[in-house]
């Protein structure tokens, strides 16, 4: 399917099966039908036998938790929907709410806006930024270009990241309130029932609830930690002065992240990890290519630790830990604790509400983002999904399209990309080789270093990979991962590639942009077959 119009056609010809509750969508290529008793499932395909459409894959959702009983007289409730939290998830799902009329509050204890834009993603990209800079007037690849800088003034950054915060927190969120019509709640918000909730000694009474408080971050418990003075990284993207020695907890996006800013602006960084392999989860190829250019670059990475304790001495931060037998002492001016986050649930009284929290607090959620308790819906951080603020966003409308649209749309997390924005940056999508392989797919792969792209030669900047795992049966693309400087633009179109399953020849078959790393994409699904370094400039 490519467009509305076959929508139409699809809905249609499912029409005359007489199947209920029809929803086709173009865009995921997806149906979603409920066959009634008597018709048969080989009805369902001859249906589509007079059009162009057929299907590829056909699978039975799980059953749909059904709602209480209970009578929803509107008299009797002050809003249909009441989200708990205002951040990304919440906010999305205002605005869905908007279109079904429904009467909206949302109860917020702290500032508008939830983490991304307040302590996460804007405050930290827009220094990863300011950072990078620095770092390549410091230092850079081209003869004859001579460049230098000054001690960077951390006052006026964190200054002008404030001011951007306050800027984006105003315009994306706080004057939405008022133009959706969205009654605010200011307090802490405390469940006494599946259909109450207290704010405040104030209570407020709704059909449906979503809660999407987010995470904060995790502290673990090593001894010592809580007598030293350690930071986060909601306190560190405040500092006023650059640590000469920053020593780093954890080894996860958080972690990478904020150590590369400081080693950017100055700072010497060690990240300290306790599993063997830095970025475990991806494939091997991904992992080294990543550990070697930070290396590189000057961060310090010690794998494999046991935590003995922490200690602090006037403002020296001792990390006492034992690697590969051998006890070590890392002594740093800042210590910076990154290892997770955790589900912000410990105020909310989920108990009185039937709702099920897993070890970290987080709220379990099935596949139509529905809870324990059919009346209340989860997303975003606060669930055990990915903590991507574009994920909590989409969770937060379709747990509006089933709450109150009773759509029965089930989340798909398939495709979901993720960056971490180092340089080079780190980008992935879709299955690693392992993940493909565990699902049964008869996986192969391409792999292809940056010295084979272009755009890598031209920028003298050749440290990364580009690999691509593909299912050799269908030939479509099953994930796409990547360290590159620009990793993180490119990997939408490869996130596309995964969703929309195209194929290795797609990708090849296709023109890409002579001098752009996007290229690279073109040219690693080349290498399924060919040498890429014995071809003239783009050809196939």
């Amino acid at each position: 399917m490519t467009c509305k119009a076959c929508e139409i056609h699809v809905t249609e010809a499912l029409e005359k099966v007489k199947l209920e509750n029809i929803d086709v969508d173009y865009q995921s290529g997806e149906s979603m039908f409920e066959i009634p008793e008597g018709i048969e499932e080989k009805s369902i395909y001859a249906a589509l036998e007079s059009t162009p459409y057929k299907f590829v894959e056909v699978n039975e959702l799980p059953e749909k938790k059904e709602l209480s009983n209970k009578p929803l007289d509107n008299d009797n409730y002050d809003f249909d929907i009441l989200l708990i939290g205002s951040g990304s998830a919440a906010f999305s799902a205002a605005i869905k709410a908007t279109e079904y009329g429904a009467r909206i509050g949302m109860i917020e204890r702290g500032v508008i806006g939830g983490t991304c834009v307040n302590i996460g993603c804007v405050p930290s990209k827009a220094l990863l930024k300011a950072g990078e800079i620095n770092k390549s007037a410091v230092q850079n690849p081209f003869a004859g270009l001579h460049t230098s800088a000054n001690q960077p003034d951390m006052t006026e950054l964190v200054q002008q990241k404030d001011q951007l915060v306050n800027k984006l927190r105003r315009e994306k969120y706080v004057d939405l309130i008022s133009a959706y019509d969205i009654e605010l709640i200011k307090g802490e918000a405390r469940f006494i029932n599946e259909n109450e909730i207290e704010v405040d000694g104030k209570t407020y009474k709704s059909k449906r609830f979503l809660i999407a408080t987010g995470a904060s971050p995790f502290v673990p418990s090593i001894k010592g930690l809580d007598k030293v003075d350690y930071l986060t990284s909601t306190s560190l993207l405040d500092l006023k002065e650059i640590p000469k020695r920053l020593t780093v907890l954890g080894s996860g996006f958080i972690a990478m992240e904020l150590g590369f800013l400081f080693n950017n602006l100055g700072s010497k960084v060690t990240l300290i990890q306790r599993s063997e392999r830095l970025l475990k989860t991806y494939d091997p190829e991904i992992s080294l290519s990543a550990e070697h250019a930070l290396s590189e670059q000057g961060i310090t990475f010690i794998k494999g630790v046991q935590y003995d304790g922490i200690e602090q001495s006037d403002d020296i931060k001792k990390v006492f830990i034992t690697v590969n037998g051998q006890r070590e002492v890392v002594e740093s001016d800042e210590l910076l604790v990154a290892t997770g986050r955790k589900a912000n649930t410990e105020m909310l009284n989920l108990k009185a509400a039937h709702v099920e929290v897993g070890l970290r607090g987080e709220v379990k959620t099935d596949a139509y983002c529905q809870t324990s308790n059919p009346r209340i819906y989860a997303a975003g951080d606060v669930t055990d999904g990915p903590q991507y603020v574009y994920v909590a966003a989409y969770e937060g409308g379709v747990a509006i399209d089933n709450a109150i649209g009773n759509k029965k749309k089930e989340i798909n997390l398939s495709a979901v990309p993720s960056v971490i924005f180092t340089s080079p940056s780190i980008a992935s999508v879709g299955l690693t080789e392992r993940q493909a392989i565990e699902k049964g797919y008869e996986a192969k792969t391409s792999i292809l270093h940056l010295d084979a792209v272009p755009r890598a030669l031209v920028n003298f900047n050749t440290y990364g990979v580009i690999k691509l795992v593909a299912d050799s049966r269908s030939q479509k693309i099953l994930g796409v991962h990547m360290v590159s400087d620009q990793a993180g633009e490119v990997i939408y179109a490869a996130t596309l590639a995964v969703k929309y399953g195209l194929t290795i020849t797609d990708l090849t078959d296709s023109m890409a942009p002579y001098l752009t790393m996007a290229e690279g994409l073109k040219l690693a699904a080349l290498t399924f077959d060919k040498d890429v370094s014995k071809l003239s400039c783009c050809a196939n």
